[in-house]
């Protein structure tokens, strides 16, 4: 029996463990911005409708419950511009990650076939295209690949690491193309609510689609915008016909979410005050950590959302982790989102504001 961990890549976070260390020992501990977890208390109502779902003794459903199923339609369409999404084009997933290392096995891509996705991305899109046997190809211009036996096309915008969004006229071409070649586009957008400096665009939006969800699906997150990475709460939305055939491979596959989970969700996606809080905190470590990384002679590239500042000092990677580890600084290496990014780090600012203030007066000493 052959291991399909041979198919893999070292999984990248384990090299950043001496340099975890090394924060580590600092007087004043560590300031870690390298992962990107959300550390601010999940909101109340949330906390409150998974408490209130905690009496679910029965097997919840793979496709959730119809209020689940309303929320999500109701939310793409207040939120992304969708329109005339019905039940058949949503489906609840259990976290975005789990979705994408394993969507190209669910849909029979293997051996022979392609996956494509953004030349700087994450990891987990190459490590798909492992799974499924398949051959993972990067791209700076989605149109510009070869299209002979590409099956799926990652788009991530806003993007991460680098926070680039893609205008709706690149998200337009790039449909356009992909349905010209029968080519799949699964559009990651889970930081789209996280625009700073821009104003991301979904590919569920007419502007983009032409009204028509064909060869198109959107993937959604609750982690970043509702700090629920622990809870697990994802969903896609788009093409019914490739939404039924996953509906079908993951009811086999027992692939469901928690009851509890499902009603936190409903919680979560018809509230907006507790996103703006969130957005609030985030926008102020944004700006403190930018002045402060710039001040100490890093230039910030992109950037313009999502939940990380893409930042070199035109060394290798490596050497500023080196560094900023002496300092009690963690932040992850640019190579981890491929050879593209070897001069960078990404700067998460996910860290809480007392962290984050330490991270300030470290990089001014």
């Amino acid at each position: 029996m052959g291991a399909v961990s041979a198919r893999l890549p070292v999984f990248p976070w384990d090299r950043l463990e001496p340099y975890k260390a090394t924060a580590a020992a600092h007087a004043d501990g560590i300031v870690d911005l390298s992962v990107g977890t959300p550390v601010d208390p999940v909101p109340a109502l949330i906390q409150d409708a998974l408490a209130g779902a905690s009496d679910s003794p029965g097997y919840p459903t793979v496709w959730g419950t119809p209020a689940l199923r309303d929320a999500l339609t109701g939310w793409a369409e207040r939120r992304l511009g969708a329109t005339g999404l019905a039940h058949e084009n949503v489906l609840p997933v259990v976290g975005s990650k789990e979705l994408v290392a394993w969507v190209p096995t669910q849909l029979g891509i293997g051996a022979g076939d392609r996956v494509a996705y953004p030349r700087l991305a994450y990891p987990t899109y190459e490590v798909g295209a492992r799974l499924a046997g398949a051959e993972p190809v990067v791209y700076d211009t989605p149109w510009e690949l070869d299209p002979a036996g590409l099956k799926l096309l990652w788009l991530n915008s806003p993007s991460n690491p680098t926070g680039r969004v893609l205008s709706a006229e690149d998200l337009r071409r790039t449909v356009s193309w992909a349905r010209e070649h029968g080519i799949l586009v699964f559009s990651d957008e889970c930081y789209l609510e996280l625009g700073w400096e821009a104003d991301p665009v979904s590919v569920l939006h007419p502007e983009v689609n032409g009204g028509s969800y064909d060869g198109i699906v959107a993937v959604h997150s609750l982690s970043k915008r509702s700090n629920l990475a622990g809870y697990r709460a994802a969903f896609v939305a788009g093409d019914a016909a490739v939404l039924g055939e996953l509906l079908q491979i993951r009811k086999h596959g027992g692939m469901m979410i928690p009851a509890p989970v499902q009603a936190a969700t409903i919680a979560a996606l018809g509230d907006d005050a507790h996103v703006a809080e969130q957005r609030e905190r985030y926008a102020r470590r944004r700006a403190a950590l930018r002045t402060a990384f710039e001040a100490a002679g890093f230039r910030i590239e992109h950037s313009e959302a999502s939940l990380y500042l893409w930042a070199t000092r035109d060394e290798p990677c490596w050497d500023t982790v080196g560094d900023l580890s002496k300092r009690g600084i963690l932040v992850a290496p640019g190579d981890f989102y491929g050879p593209a990014g070897e001069q960078f780090v990404r700067v998460a600012f996910t860290a809480t504001d007392e962290r984050v203030d330490a991270a300030v007066r470290r990089l001014a000493e």
